[in-house]
């Protein structure tokens, strides 16, 4: 038996009501979805055309790159560059440099963050006004690089893990979008939470750190992948090639500091490295961020809705 009204009323010969039309039913929003497709098509075909002729570039033969015969697949198949590469130690050392940096750095990032966001968010705390000014002072002025250099140098980090782990420690868009992810919390779990006998402390620990998974995997995703991607921090306040990480390893092969020559590499392949030794040391140190980027991705786009969304 059916139940549609449109073919109730048709039965009994009486004229049906006019059904309401959807958005999804209209042929401009068919249109737009097409439309909007189309060109979501071309941007990521832009964005990534650049990654795959880098890509192919390095698994490619010197000759057919010095004529610029390769663009989305590789021609000559070759992996001379990459054997060179994986076998310099000074590559591995700065890869281990860069596992280092990046770890402590987003550890502290997170926790700094956190902890400021957390106090932010307490709007009758005293002097609320004047953290959260601060915070927001910071994102349009700043000391300079040659005051930024001269502190560093005077406080003895030069040289060390900290010179390039606590300058950037917090970054006030990411403070920002805790702090808002913290204010949506219902305020009646901190208050049962208070009632139950826990101090500040542990209500951050036991209540609020472990609803926020969402927003804190987000925040590890942004601190690490600034703190992987980043070298002048490195290149400005480390003077000793060994503490060097791989960005600026990298920025080295980009400027042409170093060479196939002094990697140490035979006559004979002087050529092939030279030609695409740029390429296979940008896939190597992308690769991690590559591989790691897909199983956080999913927090980050609920993370940043969390805490960008008040209710």
């Amino acid at each position: 038996m059916t139940t549609d009204p449109a073919e109730l009323a048709e039965r009994m010969g009486k004229p049906a009501a006019a059904r309401p039309t959807r958005v999804g039913d209209t042929r401009g929003y068919r249109v737009f979805r097409v439309v909007n497709v189309v060109l979501l098509l071309v941007v990521a075909a832009v964005t990534l055309y650049p990654f795959v002729n880098i890509v192919a570039q390095s698994f490619s033969d010197e000759q057919y790159i010095r004529t610029g015969r390769v663009n989305l697949v590789p021609r000559g198949f070759n992996l001379k560059t990459y054997g060179i590469i994986v076998s310099d130690p000074t590559f591995w050392n700065s890869y281990l440099n860069t596992v280092v940096y990046t770890v402590t750095a987003t550890l502290i990032s997170l926790v700094l963050t956190t902890t400021y966001a957390y106090v932010l968010s307490k709007h009758h705390l005293k002097g609320r006004g004047l953290l959260v000014g601060v915070a927001v002072f910071t994102m349009f002025f700043n000391g300079g690089l040659i005051p930024n250099y001269v502190l560093i140098s005077e406080l003895g980090m030069k040289n060390t893990l900290w010179a390039v782990v606590l300058p950037n420690a917090i970054s006030v868009f990411n403070l920002l979008v805790m702090k808002a992810f913290f204010e949506s919390l219902p305020k009646e779990l901190e208050e049962a939470a208070t009632v139950d006998g826990l101090n500040t402390y542990g209500v951050l620990l036991r209540i609020v750190l472990p609803l926020s998974k969402a927003v804190i995997a987000t925040m590890v995703l942004f601190y690490a992948v600034a703190n992987w991607n980043s070298w002048f921090s490195a290149f400005l306040y480390f003077d000793r090639a060994d503490l060097f990480p791989v960005t600026v390893y990298l920025r080295n092969m980009v400027s042409g500091a170093t060479t196939a020559t002094s990697m140490g590499s035979t006559d004979s392949d002087v050529g092939q490295v030279n030609s695409n030794i740029k390429s296979v040391t940008m896939v190597l140190t992308v690769l991690p961020v590559v591989v790691i980027y897909p199983f956080i991705q999913r927090y980050f786009v609920s993370g940043v809705m969390l805490g960008a969304v008040k209710q």
